[in-house]
């Protein structure tokens, strides 16, 4: 039998990777938006962390920097002129047991010869340059000399066509002409299209004749000079990297390339056209290599290349530019730098970003911006319902608060059963749910059908009474400064959710309260980012809920006030605010006085005092007792769970006892 073998999925992205998970996405930038960021700000941050067992942007940038820092680290330049030494002392070494040994030759041509060799210049430039016309005596001697000026043209041309070095070594004289060939064409190419008179045929037979020196196969001449401006760039950066007496050394070399000067002339033409095609690349940078590893000019000029790649990468991964996508991304690139698993892990967080933008979750407000959609609202209300209750059962030992309401009237609707249910079955719906799901899995219905509680539905009733709900929410600057304002939104869309699926019939009004009150509906009070206003204006809040409570007169008023101060703002006759601190006592007596107006239409009262300020500890219980309220200090953590426990024993009495 064939043996197999089993391992990681290398080919892209696991197809048997479970479906991205939207609900977290969803719980990340619903938790941002509520300190504050817009959906869309939100968005970016949850792709910046990442979610559970999938990094984010800020890893993979961290892992570019870090490669950054190791090709710096690793290496140094200068691996040319390292070579070029060595290749010089074993030329020199050879010539002198040469001269030891020939016994035959002038004692005068040997002593000349010994003189030259022992007085050679230190640096390797001058001392190429003066044995350039030296008669070699010794056959090892004068190859190793001309593998220096073959190892100097193959260098040059590797720092502008990556793996020339490979593919020019051993090279013939015909192989070095057709090299000088390609560069010409490609020199009257490149300045034939600066002037704008070259056509696609030009590019189509300036490939057939010399495709093989471009492994890229770019498809036109635009993307022949991006590939060869990055590429020449780079060797300009790597050559700015360099001591000055390197890149001295490296110059006064190159002229020795191939032995022909028409190279290096033929190479800095190259590389004016492509600096003057596309100036935008970076010519005059720098790097600060500060390794052991020797590169030389090809290895350096690929070591800038992907200095500027990763660069690139950063940028790409930073997200901080205007109309920025994961889109803009280039995986391939991330793939060479990081490894195909960088690749899978940034195709994973661009398909999450399309996903979120192309779900029921977000969507597009009049002015453009993303948004928290109504799904997501009803998404988010329900998970913050669910720990409220929980909360709530912990607490005081009441069940969890899911039933619209309790000993009514039958709705007429039904949803499925669970845990704790008191209302009767649909017994019609129920069996139809059974014997759909046996005829899905294969089983005859006829046969008989198996109820499971999956297939359990319930009738719902509707409540004995209806309210009005006004939940004023304070949402001054000491809510935010001392962590209260993220409980008070959680608090908020828990109640609207509790609201919208369980006491249809009720009326829910937020209104937030700073120096000014408003109205909000649940998707602008859950967006409202902290602003610093100072002014805690109960009393304007209380007259928007007397409004409220006014265009519903047939359901029960109930009011529910969350704050962490005294009032220290109110009305004035003109519409306008008046702010003071320590509250002024016509403020307190505005207050006052529209609080005694919902007391008089029978409005419950319950006010959640957050902090520990006796002043206001004293104020709210005074306020209680005049309207026969309630007064509750939960800690901001506990918020949703109290409001959510009052809203059920002042409103639906019924519904919060077992």
């Amino acid at each position: 039998m064939a043996e197999q073998r089993y391992g990681a999925y290398r080919g892209g992205p696991d197809p048997l990777a479970p479906p991205l998970d939207l609900s977290e996405a969803l719980e990340a930038l619903a938790a941002d938006v509520m300190e504050g960021y817009s959906p869309e700000q939100a968005l970016r941050e949850h792709l910046r962390r990442g979610g559970r067992g999938r990094p984010g942007l800020d890893e993979l940038a961290g892992r570019v920097q870090r490669r950054r820092r190791e090709i710096l680290e690793r290496s140094r330049l200068g691996g040319t002129l390292d070579e070029v030494r060595h290749l010089l002392e074993k030329a020199v070494l050879a010539e002198r047991g040469q001269l030891a040994r020939d016994t035959e030759m002038d004692a005068t041509d040997r002593t000349l010869r010994e003189m030259q060799i022992e007085n050679l210049p230190s640096s390797p430039a001058a001392a190429v340059s003066e044995l350039a016309g030296y008669d070699w005596a010794s056959a090892d001697a004068r190859a190793h000399y001309e593998q220096i000026r073959d190892l100097l043209g193959r260098e040059m041309l590797d720092a502008r066509f990556a793996g020339m070095k490979q593919a020019l070594e051993n090279a013939t004289a015909q192989d070095r002409a057709a090299v000088t060939d390609m560069l010409r064409d490609l020199g009257d190419l490149l300045e034939k299209h600066a002037r704008g008179e070259d056509t696609p045929e030009d590019f189509d037979r300036f490939l057939q004749r010399h495709g093989d020196a471009f492994p890229e196969q770019p498809r036109d001449i635009d993307e022949l000079i991006d590939v060869l401006a990055r590429r020449s760039a780079a060797a300009q950066r790597m050559l700015r990297s360099m001591t000055p007496q390197q890149r001295e050394e490296l110059m006064a070399l190159s002229a020795q390339a191939f032995g022909s000067p028409e190279l290096l002339a033929q190479l800095d033409r190259l590389d004016a056209s492509l600096q003057a095609l596309r100036p935008g690349e970076d010519w005059s940078g720098s790097e600060d290599f500060s390794g052991q590893e020797g590169l030389g000019l090809g290895d350096g000029t690929s070591a800038l290349a992907d200095l500027a790649e990763l660069d690139r990468l950063a940028e790409q991964l930073s997200q901080s530019y205007d109309g920025s996508s994961l889109s803009d991304l280039d995986v391939e690139a991330l793939a060479r730098q990081l490894g195909d698993r960088a690749a899978v892990d940034a195709r994973t967080l661009a398909r999450l970003e399309q996903a979120l933008r192309e779900s029921d979750l977000l969507r597009r407000g009049a002015d453009g911006s993303l948004r928290l959609s109504p799904a997501a609202l009803r998404r988010l209300g329900r998970t913050l319902l669910r720990d409220a209750s929980r909360r709530l059962s912990d607490r005081s030992g009441r069940r969890d608060a899911h039933r619209a309401g309790a000993a009514g009237e039958q709705s007429g609707a039904t949803r499925p059963w669970q845990f704790g249910d008191t209302e009767p079955w649909d017994v019609g719906r129920t069996l139809t749910s059974a014997i759909t799901r046996t005829a899905a899995a294969g089983g005859d219905p006829a046969a008989g059908v198996r109820l499971e509680v999956a297939d359990v539905e319930v009738r719902e009733t509707e409540a004995r009474t209806q309210a009005a709900v006004a939940l004023l929410l304070d949402t001054s600057y000491s809510m935010a400064a001392e962590g209260r304002w993220v409980p008070m939104k959680r608090t908020a869309l828990a109640l609207h959710h509790l609201i919208a699926t369980r006491f249809r019939g009720d009326r829910l009004q937020p209104i937030g309260f700073g120096r000014y009150a408003r109205q909000m509906d649940i998707e602008e009070l859950t967006a409202l980012p902290a602003e610093y206003e100072q002014g805690t204006n109960l009393h304007h809040a209380l007259l928007l809920a007397l409004q409220f409570f006014r265009r519903h007169p047939g359901l029960d008023p109930v009011l529910l006030v969350v704050t962490d101060g005294e009032p220290t703002a109110h009305l004035l006759p003109g519409g306008e605010p008046l702010f003071t601190y320590p509250p002024l006592p016509e403020t307190l007596e505005a207050t006052v006085a529209e609080l005694d107006r919902a007391g008089r239409i029978g409005a419950q009262v319950t006010f959640f005092r957050l902090g520990e300020d006796p002043g206001l500890a004293r104020f709210l219980a005074a306020m209680a007792r005049r309207v026969g309220g309630t007064v509750v200090a939960p800690d901001p953590e506990d918020l949703g769970a109290a409001v959510v426990g009052e809203f059920l024993r002042s409103g639906h009495p019924d519904a919060a006892d077992d």
